[in-house]
């Protein structure tokens, strides 16, 4: 017998309360992630593809040719669906790929099917979710042709207020805040720098409950669009939208990348989960596997600490952003609002904390600055915040390992031959925001760098696609091979970190070229354009 659990540490309950074991007839969703072929090949593709020194560069794969190279071997198809069948369990969906299969089934049937889970009910603030308390385990002969089963061990972490970390920054009253004028003046976006290609989309992925308003939306575009052509409504929502206030990290999520890649198409990914018991960000990633038309650009503004995670359940997330990859899709995540983090390890070592999908080396990561006068654009130094370090679990990938070096803390605190994070920053600090038709001020954050770099990367898109040329994809083995070109380098200003004698609450630092707290730095568009726009 093999656990095949997909949380190292199983339940986090933080806020959420154990209210008793749930009917034996309760229905669940459960996500079974089959083992797929060909992971070596797919990430050659991923790298030459990616590569702009290779001859395959830009030649993108069709879903079909994706679904073709990683589909589940017939062995492995049969014996999970032998198994699951050989439980009476028939209520089960599947997608293109064919690597997931969603599958509804009563808690006793669940118990009966994975050994050792015992199936809770947990609520916090009105939401309701159905839990393992347990770890389960399946038979040898079925765990060789999985990779985790998920939705038993996940409780979704609270929503974090975005305001919260620029609340006594309000009290000075000495900045008037970030809008998309300023962003274009920071970063030299002239007035006709929006989308006009046909082909061309971007898009957003929501978790945790949050919504946007779409009448937000079209006020916050009244307020703050009148200097460039934009749209004002949302072109497609895929998913539920739900009632209720509208939340802080969606509204600032679709007002920026609308403004900042204007007049784009923009999709909007909202993943409260089909199920009660759904993992969301799962949930996202299988829609990924079943949809053959796409937004090129995708921002997420979502994230776990590394080490609540495991290695099972990460190493198949980086398969499906290789997946994502591969097919000429730009996968960007905010790097986290906690600096290095901290774990306090029980001993007087403590060490950094890295955050997952912000270390994948399959995404681009998006750390954070802050204006150096706050009256100002002035050049850009370090928000404190701002996340950043080196894996734990992932090594370097190859397109860093000639560039990555900083002035760095004591290597006790973190894994310097890890990958390294973010690759690039953008302004994260006191932006103005539309939420439930009022201008809110203070919203700070990577989740605002994030879609302002998203934006503008799906502006680059679409002079690209206007040319005959292929979409970005995977941006980073190009963006390291630029070097710093096209970029503002920053080099002023350290995160946040462990609380101790011996780094005293400071992290990494910016420091000239790449740095673990801003990358390469921000973008200068005009320059970035140029040189993304050669091939």
């Amino acid at each position: 017998i093999l656990s095949a659990d997909t949380d190292s540490s199983l339940l986090a309950v933080v806020d959420w309360i154990d209210v008793g074991r749930v009917s034996p007839t309760e229905e669940l969703e459960l996500t079974f992630a089959l083992k797929q072929q060909n992971i070596h090949m797919l990430e050659e593709t991923l790298r030459l593809v990616s590569d702009p020194d290779s001859s395959r560069y830009g030649k993108h794969l069709s879903l079909d040719e994706v679904a073709s190279l990683v589909r589940p071997s017939q062995l492995t198809q049969k014996v999970v669906h032998h198994w699951l069948q050989s439980h009476g369990i028939t209520n089960c969906q599947t997608v293109h790929t064919q690597d997931f299969l969603q599958c509804t089934m009563t808690a006793k049937v669940a118990e009966t099917l994975l050994p050792g889970s015992r199936f809770h009910r947990y609520i916090r603030d009105g939401q309701s979710v159905l839990r393992s308390s347990g770890p389960y385990s399946v038979h040898d002969d079925v765990h060789q042709h999985l990779d985790f089963v998920g939705g038993l061990h996940r409780l979704p972490p609270k929503g974090k207020d975005l305001s919260k970390a620029s609340s006594e920054r309000l009290k000075t009253g000495v900045h008037l805040g970030v809008t998309p004028t300023i962003l274009r003046s920071r970063y030299n976006l002239s007035t006709t720098d929006v989308g006009t290609a046909q082909n061309n989309s971007q898009a957003v992925a929501q978790f945790l409950e949050q919504y946007y308003h779409p009448a937000d939306l079209a006020e916050f575009m009244s307020l703050y669009g009148g200097g460039f052509k934009h749209r004002s409504a949302v072109d497609r929502v895929v998913g539920k939208q739900g009632g209720g206030k509208a939340g802080i990290e969606a509204s600032l999520d679709i007002e920026y990348i609308m403004s900042t890649g204007a007049n784009v198409s923009t999709w909007f990914f909202t993943n409260p989960g089909r199920h009660e018991s759904q993992e969301p960000f799962l949930q996202w990633m299988v829609l990924l596997s079943n949809m053959s038309d796409l937004p090129w650009v995708h921002t997420i503004s979502y994230g776990d600490d590394e080490d609540s995670l495991s290695v099972a359940y990460m190493m198949r997330i980086n398969t499906e952003f290789m997946k994502a990859g591969v097919r000429g899709i730009s996968l960007l995540f905010a790097s986290g609002d906690s600096g290095a983090g901290c774990k306090h390890t029980g001993s007087k070592q403590n060490t950094f904390r890295p955050s997952f999908p912000a270390s994948s080396p399959y995404v681009t990561t998006v750390g954070g600055t802050s204006f150096k006068n706050p009256f100002k654009v002035t050049y850009e130094v370090t928000d404190y915040i701002s996340g950043g370090g080196f894996s734990n679990v992932f090594t370097m990938p190859d397109y860093q390992v000639t560039t990555v070096a900083a002035s760095l803390p004591p290597q006790s605190y973190y894994n310097a031959s890890g990958r390294a994070y973010p690759d690039m920053a953008a302004l994260s600090d006191n932006y103005w925001v539309v939420i439930n038709r009022v201008p809110t001020p203070w919203v700070s954050g990577t989740s605002a760098s994030t879609p302002v770099v998203g934006g503008m990367l799906s502006l680059i898109n679409d002079q690209r696609l206007l040319k005959g040329l292929s979409p970005l994809g995977f941006l980073n083995p190009r963006l390291y091979k630029l070097k710093g070109q096209a970029l503002f380098d920053v080099t002023e200003g350290c995160h946040l970190a462990c609380l101790d004698e011996q780094v005293q609450g400071k992290g990494f630092c910016a420091a000239p070229s790449w740095d673990p707290v801003t990358g390469w730095g921000t973008p200068d568009y005009p320059a970035l354009l140029s040189a993304l726009l050669d091939n």
